[in-house]
């Protein structure tokens, strides 16, 4: 898996002493963490709709940079590299979302003399197009699942969308996090999905560039995590599965994947570690995979970022990944992580708390927190959140309230864990999804580890509505 790599070459050392968290929430919260153990201080930033958010209040110092918008704030680059400037910050983190996979923002932290907590600009750009890192992963020797060339609009598609087969996925290229993706079943549907997603990939990332991509039917996501040391060498920290999804969105992910051998899991390792050797790869990524029914697998995508599910593998494989990138940021030589054994300590499965009410379509739930009271948290039972009881959820930003992460000796010990923890945590003001997970979490078929990308839409009548089934004990 380190193929084509260079010598060993340290980063040059730079000081990381103030760090500027270009985020809000849970994320913001959780770097901040890291951050702390570290010696360095931090630094938040917030629009008026978060001026006494918990993220804002935890920092070591504030800044506020806009309107509740996240245009006209968060995402904002100008206005956070003021911020930067205003605080004396040395380093910049970006979190998940907002800037942190725009390569032009990179780009200016590191023109401004600053430190970006993330991988080289280049990187960012190259895998932010999806349909070029197709191209690089199948480069790398990675396998992709069969798809065409970017269709720019007005492209004839019906030739290159028979090659590839149906039923197939029509993608945005510059799209992510299931958003620009639309299927077709047969060449009647083709040019309206196309012109319809080309439309709305405009509208959405100022691209409208697509392309078509073999719809593998009821696969399941599985991705490596990776770090890579920025000279061609990296070390993986494992999988994990994140087939739970509505709307291509995650919403229970867990580590190590129920599916996976360790013959399966040394190839899909070996895979995700060739791109970061071919890409120099420098820091957390993590690359996806579907993992097809019949035991194959496909480059989905890199994300140049650290993962909304991160804490399962942190859980499992005893690091701190945010504590990795700040630590390579500055200089150290993390050289060590090579030599270190890859090993599960136990299973871990998180959980995404949202704002939302599942028998409305999952429609967004604004409102206050008037009573959020989690289970007590432990060493096998880990809170992720960046709001407090009292706090409001505005419908500005996604409505994630918390992530819960159990961990457990095995899969069943973890599931147990989680139910128990479901069953204690008391929210009200809003609506929430918390009994739809739980009705994932106890599902014969999730017990059994029959997981798959299409999981919510075959046991929509188990999982909607209804009580929560009673609680099972573990096998």
């Amino acid at each position: 898996g380190r193929g084509g790599a260079a010598p060993a070459r340290r980063l040059p050392a730079a000081p990381v002493k103030k760090l500027l968290v270009a985020n809000r929430g849970e994320i913001a919260c959780r770097v901040m963490g890291s951050a702390r153990a570290l010696g360095i201080a931090t630094v938040a930033v917030y629009s008026e709709a978060d001026a006494d958010a918990k993220h804002a209040v935890e920092a070591d110092e504030a800044r506020a940079i806009g309107p509740p918008a996240a245009r006209a704030s968060y995402l904002a680059a100008d206005k956070i590299l003021a911020a930067a400037k205003a605080s004396g910050a040395d380093a910049i983190h970006p979190g998940y979302g907002f800037l942190a996979e725009n390569a032009a923002f990179a780009r200016a932290v590191e023109e401004a003399g600053l430190v970006w907590v993330g991988p080289r600009p280049e990187a960012i750009a190259a895998m932010g197009d999806k349909e070029r890192a197709r191209r690089l992963a199948a480069e790398a020797g990675v396998p992709v699942v069969p798809g065409s060339a970017r269709l720019t609009p007005g492209a004839e598609a019906e030739r290159q969308a028979a090659a590839v087969g149906y039923p197939l996925l029509v993608k945005a290229s510059a799209g992510g996090g299931g958003i620009g993706m639309r299927r077709v079943d047969g060449p009647a549907q083709l040019a309206e999905v196309v012109g319809a997603t080309q439309a709305m990939a405009e509208k959405a990332f100022g691209d409208g560039a697509v392309y078509l991509e073999r719809l593998v039917p009821e696969p399941r996501h599985v991705e490596i995590q990776v770090f890579g040391l920025g000279d061609g060498r990296g070390v993986h920290f494992m999988e994990r599965e994140c087939s739970i999804q509505r709307r291509f969105q995650k919403i229970v992910e867990e580590a190590p994947s129920p599916a996976l051998g360790p013959d399966l899991r040394a190839r899909m390792a070996a895979a995700a570690l060739a791109l970061v050797a071919r890409e120099r790869y420098r820091g957390a990524g993590t690359v996806e995979f579907i993992l097809a029914p019949d035991g194959e697998f496909y480059f989905l995508e890199m994300n140049t970022r650290i993962q909304v599910e991160h804490p399962v593998t942190e859980m499992i494989a005893g690091v701190d990944l945010v504590g990795l990138q700040l630590r390579l940021a500055r200089g150290d030589d993390l050289s060590g992580l090579l030599e270190t054994p890859v090993a599960a300590r136990g299973h871990a499965i998180e959980c995404r708390l949202y704002a939302e009410n599942p028998n409305r379509n999952f429609l967004p739930s604004p409102g206050p927190l008037e009573v959020f009271a989690p289970p007590p948290t432990g060493a096998d039972l880990r809170l992720d959140t960046g709001v407090r009881e009292g706090d409001r959820i505005t419908h500005f930003y996604d409505p994630m309230i918390a992530k819960l992460i159990a961990r457990g000796a095995d899969r069943q010990g973890a599931i147990e864990r989680m139910l128990a923890a479901l069953d204690r945590f008391r929210i009200a003001g809003i609506a929430t999804n918390i009994g739809f997970l739980r009705r994932v979490v106890a599902h014969e078929a999730f017990r059994a580890g029959h997981t798959h990308t299409g999981f919510v839409e075959r046991h929509e009548a188990d999982l909607m509505g209804g009580p929560a089934p009673a609680r099972e004990s573990a096998p």
